[in-house]
């Protein structure tokens, strides 16, 4: 389904991810002792969340003909009381959309397959590598 590599360059927690023919930093903030060279694994999460929910949403319009135009999502997360993840997304059309198709966009929100991994969890398995 997916498959990313990660290898520590030597500076601090920086660290170059890659995917196929793509690559990304990751890091932490400065406050925590990294460089800020990257998005800090937290930022990553909610960015794969964002990146599924805005691909997802503009296949659904495209296929029901609806224009969007830029359409954006923030999000952002937080720990309520008992020390769960709480994610919030709110999401912005630069066209005119009626409260209809607003309230379809925002049932298939809660549909798109990184959203029902991230509800659901996932099993996570390690085991040792050579060298």
């Amino acid at each position: 389904m997916a498959q990313v590599q990660i290898v520590s360059d030597g500076s601090n927690y920086r660290h170059r991810i890659h995917s196929g023919a793509h690559e990304l930093i990751a890091d932490e903030p400065t406050t925590l002792g990294g460089q800020g060279a990257g998005m800090a694994p937290f930022d990553l999460y909610l960015a794969a969340l964002s990146a599924c929910t805005a691909i997802t949403l503009r296949m659904y319009a495209e296929k029901k003909g609806w224009a969007l135009g830029e359409f954006r999502a923030e999000l952002s997360s937080a720990r309520d009381a008992a020390g769960k993840l709480v994610v919030h997304r709110i999401l912005h059309a630069s066209a005119t959309l009626s409260d209809a198709q607003w309230q379809r966009l925002l049932e298939v929100v809660e549909k798109t397959p990184v959203t029902l991994v991230m509800r659901e969890g996932a099993s996570i398995t390690s085991a040792r590598g050579e060298g």
